[in-house]
């Protein structure tokens, strides 16, 4: 079987129990729970039992080891993860606001995994690993950006294939950040942008015109998360479409990670584009009946389960 790598931050999540406008004042929480879409994406995959890794770094800490305790307990290769003497593992804590948004405080940046070094294991993952998962924070630190940049190099230059999740919002995007995303699109084999994403890299404000640019990059498969509204399989040849699951939504946080880690392990292991949405719909569908990003990663008899219900 391929083997899956992704690189990214690894944080804990924690989680306010009040509705509100952030942190101002002193909140009752929950947590933590293993976080990072990286590392939410590759849990999925792991619990799929498709061989993958993670490349990424955390602090000497407990939310390091509760990190490094559930992605190996998913059967994710972790190796590839650095800890860090003296330094802190990343963390978000997250407030729900009264309709349905969020507020975030995060310390990511200036954490361990903001500070990625190459080490003799990373190497050796490069040579294993013949497809790249990537995900725009992955270039948003210059550790991470150069670990990245050199993987995409290694793994299209021996054949491998590579799929990319932006994960990123428009107020973030600087022209720097802009042109190593367009530079990774030219080499991405498999796209899956959620919702408005699908515009941050065209000039196209129509969905079908925005999804010709892209192809004209190179890309040969799109797959459109739509959120509660279902998800979209392109090519310049067919389209699917697959309705949503309606479910009781407790934690939306991790539910595209989730979709994207089902349909990538699905797609790679040579099922139809068809059954890989179905996969993949129900994946996120059952990610946000859970408390935590991570909490709601699915087995494939899980998945058989909630489809067949």
């Amino acid at each position: 079987m391929r083997k899956i790598l992704t690189i990214g931050e690894i944080l804990v999540e924690i989680v306010a129990t009040t509705k509100g406008n952030g942190f101002l004042e002193a909140q009752p929480l929950i947590g933590p729970f293993p976080s990072g879409a990286p590392a939410i994406f590759i849990d999925q995959v792991g619990k799929l039992k498709t061989p993958c890794a993670i490349i990424s770094r955390v602090g000497n800490d407990d939310f390091g080891q509760l990190n490094l305790n559930r992605l190996m307990a998913d059967q994710v290769d972790i190796s590839g993860i650095s800890i860090a003497e003296g330094e802190a593992t990343g963390s978000a804590f997250v407030r729900y606001q009264t309709n349905g948004d969020r507020k975030f405080v995060f310390n990511i940046a200036h954490s361990a995994c903001g500070k990625l070094e190459d080490n003799p294991n990373i190497e050796v993952l490069l040579t294993q690993c013949d497809h790249l998962h990537l995900m725009g924070t992955a270039l948003s630190s210059p550790g991470l950006k150069n670990m990245a940049l050199r993987a995409v190099q290694v793994i299209k230059a021996r054949g491998g294939t590579l799929s990319f999740d932006p994960n990123l919002r428009a107020e973030i995007m600087t022209p720097e950040l802009c042109s190593d995303l367009k530079m990774i699109l030219r080499q991405t084999d498999l796209f899956l942008p959620s919702g408005d994403e699908l515009f941050l890299f065209t000039e196209a404000k129509e969905e079908q015109a925005a999804i010709n640019e892209l192809f004209a990059l190179g890309i040969q498969e799109i797959v459109l998360k739509r959120g509660n509204q279902g998800a979209t399989y392109f090519t310049k040849e067919q389209q699917i479409n697959i309705r949503p699951h309606h479910v009781d939504e407790l934690d939306p946080t991790g539910a595209g990670d989730s979709f994207g880690g089902a349909f990538v392990s699905f797609w790679i292991n040579g099922y139809s584009a068809a059954e890989a949405l179905r996969y993949a719909n129900a994946a996120g569908a059952r990610a946000v009946t859970q408390l935590g990003p991570m909490e709601g990663t699915s087995t494939q008899l899980e998945l058989d389960q909630f489809l067949a219900q």
